[in-house]
């Protein structure tokens, strides 16, 4: 009777063990899986520490699609965006923040160059939002759903411009999952 009595609570203590050993569980927009435990989600990024391991690791947000913790709370992280090509650009999203791109794979760096020959055509507000669209066209050309803006230079009209107006030249580098 000692023996069932050892059995039955030792089959007890194991399930209630493993129960709390789990894991949470990190589904990336890849296609991959990482078993985890989260330390903390803020605005930009998710730090992790792997099973085992007491180094701390951090990924983008934009890296993730959901988190289920290891209570079975489940928690959408960031939706997937699906570049096709070019004409895609528009869902291309700039990021502002360095931390933004942890986890991302660089794909090339990007250009938007415009000008505007004569001041009177063209303002600056259209040259910039053209030599915007023009880094986003070059990003989703490459298949590539996100921008870090490296240099951001506009210049107004006269000769010391290079051109007779209003000149846009925004650079970047593309990222993609």
């Amino acid at each position: 009777m000692r023996i069932k009595l050892f059995l039955i609570l030792s089959s007890v203590l194991f399930a209630f063990s493993t129960g709390f050993a789990q894991n949470d569980q990190i589904f990336l927009h890849n296609g991959k899986s990482i078993e985890a435990t989260i330390s903390l989600v803020d605005d930009f990024k998710v730090i992790f520490k792997y099973v085992g391991e007491n180094a701390e690791q951090t990924l983008s947000k934009k890296c993730i699609g959901k988190i289920i913790y290891n209570s079975g709370r489940e928690e959408m992280i960031s939706e997937k965006i699906e570049i096709n090509g070019e004409d895609d650009w528009e869902k291309v999203e700039i990021l502002m923040d360095k931390s933004e791109i942890v986890g991302l794979k660089k794909v090339d760096e990007v250009q938007g160059k415009t000008t505007a020959l004569f001041a009177g055509y063209t303002s600056a507000s259209g040259t910039d939002k053209r030599s915007m669209k023009k880094l986003l066209q070059a990003a989703a050309k490459l298949r590539a759903p996100f921008v870090y803006i490296t240099a951001d230079k506009d210049s107004k009209g006269g000769m010391q411009s290079g051109a007779f107006g209003a000149q846009g030249n925004k650079k970047g580098i593309a990222y993609t999952y």
